[in-house]
């Protein structure tokens, strides 16, 4: 949730970051609106307390023959204080439902717009340049013996699938890489669970507009995850954590589960979109004044992992209309896909301020002991997507793969080629 204080004090900031993400302004008011009339609904009821608690005194202190009507008007103040809390918990109520339905500051410098409005900030390496029909990463993928689409689907229908052999050591061997890198800069490697509270899921901001992409569990009231984010971002829940020594990163190593609603059609072939996949994720917990260049870091470990995998890549700006509700800024990574002969996305980082801990009351003390709401982040290391990239880009005339130099003590050989 944003910052209510901010929220009094720059309302216009506010309307033009939901301008920015192509939100309702409006909403702005009706937040403030129903601030006001929470904060006037506390003062009636601390204002009716204060006068129960001094005719308490009053009865207290009443001769026997007055004490009879002294009580008669002490029940209806009861009863006037009872209804206050009713309409106080009842703004309240209000209160919170605005307060949700805002997303995040949309960071000074993020580009306006939808999904097409991102601004390229850099592209690194060399297309390749095939003399030969470039096969997509489905094609090599069976031919090579790495993935079955076909038995995913009939196991447990479409969009699922099963890496087989090579595939299994390749993402196995992407996935420790990424956990190695993470170790290596000071994070610590985390395997979470995947099945999460509604108040978990919530608190990270993904039971909004996307929330018909998640996988609920109605019997046990548990969400099935689609980032090791919600975990992580749940660890410290109700916590005031010690930042002292600087940012406490995390690194979750889990399955992830999307249902990828209204996207029908779109991207059906290969593992590209699909509904259960496996990632590497950083998450890091720091002070606000350090999430911009902590934001930074993420993004140099993520470039450091697409070197070690050799793709070429560009690096975006995601617009605020692209953004989620919980990211202030995002950067992504977008390896090029030889066969769409188009930049796709592998990787992304965000910055969420302090949107998410503030949902899930995630503090730390500063130099006078004073609490604070925490900022939180996340980022991308490796997930099954990538395989997309590695395939493709370095497929060779004979329907072979070459295997990234990094991935080859994990995946046992340098070279992918059909099974005999």
């Amino acid at each position: 949730m944003i910052d209510l204080k901010f929220l009094r004090e720059d309302p216009e900031a506010v309307r033009a970051s939901q301008r920015t993400r192509g939100e309702d302004p409006a909403l702005v008011d009706a937040l403030l609106d129903a601030d006001a009339a929470r904060r006037a609904a506390v003062l009636a009821g601390d204002n009716l307390r204060a006068e129960q608690k001094a005719f308490g005194k009053k009865v207290g202190q009443a001769s026997p023959e007055d004490r009879p009507a002294l009580l008669e008007g002490s029940k209806e103040l009861a009863a006037k204080v009872k209804e206050a809390e009713a309409a106080q918990a009842a703004a309240q109520a209000e209160l919170d439902a605005a307060h949700r339905a805002i997303s995040n500051l949309v960071q000074d410098g993020a580009p306006a717009g939808g999904e097409d409005d991102f601004i390229t900030l850099e592209t690194i390496g060399e297309i390749p340049q095939f003399d030969f029909t470039p096969k997509d990463h489905l094609e090599l993928g069976e031919s090579l013996g790495l993935l079955d689409m076909e038995r995913g689907a009939k196991v447990s229908g479409a969009r699922f699938y099963f890496l087989t052999g090579y595939g299994a050591l390749l993402q196995l061997g992407m996935l420790q890489l990424a956990a190695q890198k993470a170790v290596a800069n000071g994070f610590t490697l985390m395997i979470p669970p995947v099945l999460v509270r509604p108040e978990i899921m919530a608190g990270t901001g993904f039971l909004g507009s996307h929330a018909d992409e998640i996988y609920h569990l109605e019997e046990d009231d548990l969400y099935l995850v689609g980032t090791s984010e919600v975990p992580l971002a749940g660890y410290h829940s109700g916590e005031i954590i010690d930042l002292t020594k600087g940012p406490k990163r995390y690194a979750g190593w889990s399955s992830c589960f999307r249902r990828e609603a209204g996207s029908y059609g779109k991207d059906t072939r290969g593992i590209i979109r699909v509904h259960q996949f496996d990632k590497v994720e950083m998450f890091t917990y720091c002070k606000p004044e350090d999430a911009d260049a902590e934001h930074q870091r993420l993004l140099a470990w993520e470039r450091d992992m697409l070197a070690a995998i050799d793709v070429p890549y560009r690096v975006i700006d995601v617009a605020g209309g692209d953004l989620g509700s919980s990211a202030a800024r995002k950067f992504d990574c977008e390896a090029w896909v030889p066969t769409q002969q188009a930049y796709r996305e592998l990787s992304s980082t965000s910055n969420c301020t302090t949107y998410q801990a503030r949902r899930l009351s995630v503090r730390y003390r500063d130099e006078n002991g004073k609490p604070h709401t925490a900022a939180t982040l996340n980022g991308t290391l490796a997930t099954t997507r990538w395989l997309v990239a590695i395939l493709e880009n370095h497929q060779l005339a004979d329907g072979s793969v070459r295997v990234p130099e990094a991935l080859v003590p994990f995946v046992g050989t340098d070279l992918l080629t059909p099974p005999q």
